[in-house]
Order: C-alpha cells, then structure tokens, then sequence
C-alpha cells in the first residue's frame, strides 16, 4: 500500500515510518516540523507542510491507499492553535481522503478523552470528558471521524496510552538522565496507584492491524496499551534498579505537588499539562480486550 502518514517527524512518526517500510509499504510523511532522516530505515517521501493546508494535503493524497493521522497539536501549546490543528485539521485530512477516494484512514486519538475516570478498566464507550483544550480537542476530532464515517470512510480510532520506547523524549528524556545520573526520582504521591503504558512498537503493530483488518472489524475505536503493567512506584523503581545507578523512588504529597504544577502550568513554565498531573497519582488504564478481539492483536512488552 501507499500510505501518508500525517505527524511522520516526531517520535511515534519515524518509529511507524519505520514499521511500515519493514512491512513493504511506500510511506509518504507529512509534518510541519523538520525531519531528522537518519532516523527513518528505508525509502520514505518527506515533505514538509500543514495539514490544514488543502492543496498541500490534496498533492500528497494522489495516489495514497490509506491514510495514518497522527499530526496533532501538542498540549501545551495555545489553546486557539490545539484546537485548529487537532479539529480543523482533521477535517481537512478527511475531506482530501475522501475526495481522492481513499476510504481506509486510521486516526491517533489519547486516551486524554477520558479525563480522570471513575472506574477501571476503561472501556472504549465509557463517557468521555477531556480535561484541558487538548482532551477536549480530541474528543471532537473524534466527532469529525464519526461525521465521516457515515460519509464512507472506515476509519479505526485509536486511543493508545502514553508510549514510550528509543528515541522518546521530552520529559521521559528528564527521567532517564535523573535515572542515569543516580538522582532522586519524585513521583505525585505514594505511587502506589496502578499506571499503564505502552511500548511503541505494540501501538504499530496495533496500527498495521487496522490497516488491514477487515473493514466491519476496523471501523471502530481501540484502546491500546500494554496488557501488563505494575504501580508507578514498582515501575519505576524496576527502571532504577535496571540501571544500576543508585537512583531511587522519591514520592512527595500530590495536594501540594499539584497546586505547584497548576501554578507553572498557569505560568507557562511546566513541562506536565492538566491531565498528565490530575491523572498522577490515580490508577489510569484502559481495557484492551476490544483491540485482541478483533484486530488479533497483542501487547508483547510490559
């Protein structure tokens, strides 16, 4: 297949550029940032532009099979601009796929949709109650997915939990320094609160699924995350211990850890948006039980 994928400079994109250039596809990449292309593994298309731009998006549509949606503003950013690029966005991408008949699309949601939730597991029909201008941005993206798809278009929403894996950055990056400079690592109260992430390469793999699924078994939404996991402070602490560097688990008070990162976040100087540190201290994970049914997939790392 011939795929664009939307959001290819960062993180998540080389790592799917990746998976599917090892899979065969041709891969045409899609973002506003600049790419580093040593970090893509074969033959890819860069280019570099707005997805809500339409004539950069209907030139690089020509030709394409499927579509991986993944450019999104990130959550600190203004909330005009979250809200632009996250719905408006999404729209554009939508209307030129459509247009240019391609009808398998595949959306990267978070699971940011949730909010702080009641109960766990989440499932992927629980209410939806996004906190902060991304969350809420998320959520009515998804509402542009759902509008197309009455228009069409299979479209698989996925909401994976927050990833990791080579190359991850931003305050993972801090984490691993502190880590490997054997410094304290703090955590939002006692961590005792069961946290689930996701390695990478189980959310392109996910992704690969549904773009090959069976359109009645992919035209839906999936949780995705790892299907085993401990507390913050069990993971974490593991993380320490592999190491070897003497760093160690440092839980502080969330009342108060929060009303500081509130005030930086307020101030513009936190690295943590609303939901990342409301969320801290809770349990926070979501059923996958949906994704192994139907798209046969399975989470191999913890």
């Amino acid at each position: 297949m011939r795929v664009l994928l939307t959001g290819g400079a960062g993180f998540f994109g080389f790592h799917m550029a990746n998976a599917l250039v090892e899979q065969g596809h041709q891969v045409v990449l899609l973002d506003i940032a600049r790419y580093i292309e040593s970090d893509y593994h074969g033959p890819v298309a860069f280019h570099q532009g707005d997805v809500r731009h339409r004539p950069t998006v209907d030139r690089l549509m020509a030709g394409v099979d499927a579509v991986i949606h993944a450019a999104a503003a990130l959550p600190l950013w203004p909330r005009q601009e979250i809200f632009s690029v996250n719905v408006e966005g999404t729209r554009t991408v939508l209307e030129s796929a459509l247009a240019h008949g391609v009808r398998r699309l595949v959306y990267i949601s978070s699971t940011a949709v949730y909010g702080v939730p009641r109960k766990h597991p989440i499932e992927e029909d629980d209410p939806l109650e996004g906190v902060g201008p991304y969350g809420q941005s998320k959520i009515m993206a998804e509402q542009v997915c759902q509008e197309f798809r009455q228009r069409g278009l299979t479209i698989t929403i996925i909401r994976p939990k927050t990833f990791i894996g080579p190359g991850r950055l931003g305050v993972f990056q801090i984490l691993f320094d502190w880590v490997e400079r054997g410094k304290p690592i703090p955590i939002i109260g006692a961590g005792h609160n069961r946290y689930q992430l996701l390695e990478v390469s189980d959310l392109t793999a996910a992704i690969l699924r549904a773009l090959t699924a069976p359109a009645d078994r992919a035209n839906t939404t999936f949780n995705i995350g790892a299907e085993r996991f401990g507390t913050v402070r069990q993971d974490v602490q593991a993380l320490c211990d592999h190491a070897g560097t003497g760093a160690r688990v440092w839980p502080l008070p969330a009342g108060p850890v929060k009303a500081a990162l509130a005030l930086f976040e307020a101030l513009h100087l936190s690295p943590l948006y609303k939901w990342v540190y409301a969320t801290a201290d809770k349990d926070s994970f979501v059923s996958i039980e949906r994704a192994m049914t139907l798209l046969g997939w399975r989470p191999r790392y913890s």
